[in-house]
This record gives C-alpha cells, sequence and structure tokens, in this order.
C-alpha cells in the first residue's frame, strides 16, 4: 500500500517523483520487441532528471527507434545535459545518432519551445500524442486515473508508473477486468526510490539526500501498468494446496471463499475466490478470470453490513467490506476471481 510520503505528495501535488534509471532499465529490457521502427513519447518528465529521456536516447539505436519526444512543464531546464534553465516549457526531439559517436550529444537534441505550460492535456502536448506509437513515463500520481483514461481514448500503448492502489479506482478496475491494462513484469513487492525537488520537505521515513546531494524518498506499493505484452505473464502460477472449508471459510457478504495470500489459491475449487489485488502480479489470464471487486457493485454481493447490523463493526456502509462467521474480516478490496477450466 502506498506510503504517508505518497499520501503527503498527492495532497500538495507534489507529484515530480522521478523514476532511478535501474527501475527503468530492469522494466524496459522484457519490452524490446515492441520498440523497433516506433516513436516513443515521454510527456511527464523534467530534463534535468527525466532517466526516461536517457534511456532511450542512450538505447536509440539499440532499440531501433524512430523518434524519441519529451515535453517538459514549464520552469525545468531546457538542457538535459547542462545548467541551463527557462521558465519557459519546452519540447525535445531525439531522431538518433548523427556523428557516428554513438552518445545523444547536444547538438543533435532539438530544444523547442512550448506555446502552452507543457500540461500533458494540453491541445499542443496531445498532438505530440497522437504522433506517437508508445508512450513511457512516470505521470502525476494525483492525477492518475486522467491520464489513463487519456491514454485509452487515444488507443495508445503505454508502460507507466502509478501506485498498486490504482487497481481499486473505479476507473482502472474495469480495464484491468477487461485485459486492457495489466501489472509490468520487474516490480511486484518492496519499495522504490524516486528522487523529488529541492523544495521537496523530508519529514517521513524513507526520505534522504543520496551521495550526490540529491533529495530522494522511498514509496511503497509501486506498479508499472501497461498494456504491451511480455512472455511471463503468460506463465501459469503453480498450485499447491488443496481446498477444505476448515482454512477456506466462506464470506458471509460474497459468494466466495476467502484467501490470505496468491500462493494459498487451493488448485481444486472451481468456485468464485476473494483474493488480495497483489494477486495482479502472477495474474494470468489464461488461468483465471476476473469477476469483479468486492468495493463494486457486484451480483456476488449478498449483503451490505452497516454500523447497525453490529456496533464492533462501525460504519460498515460500504460493499468492501467483508464478514467470515459474523466476524469482520478486512476492509481492503478484493478481486473476486474464478479459476478457468
Amino acid at each position: 500500500m502506498a506510503n504517508k510520503n505518497l499520501n503527503k505528495a498527492k495532497e500538495a501535488k507534489k507529484d515530480e517523483f522521478y523514476t532511478q534509471l535501474e527501475d527503468i532499465n530492469n522494466e524496459l529490457r522484457h519490452y524490446r520487441e515492441h520498440f523497433r521502427g516506433k516513436t516513443v513519447l515521454c510527456n511527464c518528465d523534467d530534463p534535468r532528471v527525466s532517466n526516461f529521456f536517457k534511456y532511450f536516447a542512450y538505447n536509440f539505436e539499440f532499440l531501433g527507434l524512430k523518434k524519441l519526444i519529451a515535453t517538459c512543464y514549464k520552469s525545468q531546464d531546457v538542457n538535459l545535459f547542462s545548467e541551463g534553465t527557462s521558465e519557459q516549457a519546452v519540447y525535445l526531439v531525439y531522431e538518433g545518432d548523427k556523428n557516428g559517436n554513438n552518445i545523444p550529444d547536444d547538438e543533435e537534441i532539438e530544444v523547442l519551445p512550448l506555446k502552452g505550460d507543457g500540461d500533458f492535456r494540453s491541445a499542443e502536448c496531445i498532438e505530440f500524442l497522437k504522433e506517437a506509437d508508445i508512450v513511457v513515463t512516470n505521470p502525476p500520481f494525483s492525477l492518475f486515473r486522467e491520464y489513463v483514461a487519456q491514454l485509452v481514448k487515444y488507443d495508445k500503448k503505454f508502460l507507466i508508473i502509478g501506485n498498486v492502489n490504482a487497481v481499486t479506482y473505479k476507473e482502472i478496475f474495469p480495464l484491468i477486468m477487461s485485459n486492457q491494462i495489466w501489472f509490468g513484469a520487474s516490480i511486484h513487492s518492496g519499495d522504490r526510490k524516486f528522487w523529488v525537488p529541492d523544495d521537496y520537505k523530508l519529514e517521513a521515513a524513507g526520505c534522504g539526500i543520496d551521495e550526490t546531494g540529491r533529495k530522494y524518498i522511498r514509496v511503497k506499493g509501486v506498479r508499472w501498468f501497461t498494456n504491451l505484452d511480455y512472455k511471463d505473464r503468460h506463465e501459469d502460477i503453480i498450485l499447491y494446496k488443496q481446498y477444505n472449508p476448515d482454512e477456506y471459510p466462506k464470506y458471509d457478504n460474497y459468494d466466495a471463499i476467502h484467501i490470505t495470500k496468491t500462493e494459498l489459491i487451493p488448485n481444486d475449487y472451481d468456485g468464485i475466490m476473494g483474493v488480495p489485488i497483489t494477486f495482479l502480479d502472477k495474474y494470468n489470464s489464461s488461468q483465471f478470470e476476473i469477476l469483479g471487486m468486492t468495493d463494486r457493485d457486484s451480483p456476488l454481493c449478498t449483503k451490505i453490513y452497516t454500523k447497525e447490523d453490529s456496533p464492533k463493526y462501525g460504519d460498515l456502509n460500504r460493499r468492501s467490506v467483508l464478514i467470515v462467521n459474523g466476524e469482520f474480516k478486512l476492509q481492503f478490496p478484493r478481486i473476486l476471481i474464478r479459476r478457468k477450466q
């Protein structure tokens, strides 16, 4: 789940979390075949610290890219490789090495002014989106719903970073359920280190300053979200447990059994199961089907509990509440799945 740093960032609209090059490389290596001859857009990037732009610029020929575009919000450095600054929003274009040294030199990167402020929702940035084949970036966490909606509207391939809890958003879960979006290949647990702006207040655990003097935070619950296919997502989850009603109690308010961990899914149960959202880290759509979520208007919900049902439950007027044998179990949403035959 998201830690306090993420919540504070969302409240303050401090969404400039700059992704580490190592995390980008670990993920992008699973998709090399998707990029040949393609135009890549990084439309939520600060060129000062945009490891997305650096990754694609330095791997331009290796990936066989056609074109690389980065749009940059105002008050950012104009030049990726120098200390120049500007209050004007700009966009960067790189179309490959021209002098034979296999390095994206300053003179090979075209830096042009934008008319507006570089917001990904602006008309001129949408024109870049239309031109692009694949979008790869770390969008603002507070605008994740709107950002994904725009990608879907323009039917774009993408690889973006978000928080695992985005799965529960009413705008995102239907895309997961219909197999239009899924988790990426490389991040399935733990936290990740992100650089933050110099004016970011380091108030919580996991914040710090690295050896270069850059401020960073560590954020839990980070995932890659994508609609680019990769080999590992088609591998079956190895199931070794067998069903027994004592170990797998049924919810009182959903027609499903309770599964505490993905690896404990029984291999011989054909009914509906409630699994944690981290099930999506290993989800194979050929092995399981997703039927819904416990905080959605699901026909599988058999009773909506309220505080009148039992004082010990508190205010339970949400469908995400799960009751097992008359006792409160948890409020975190569960994904309802069934094994395919």
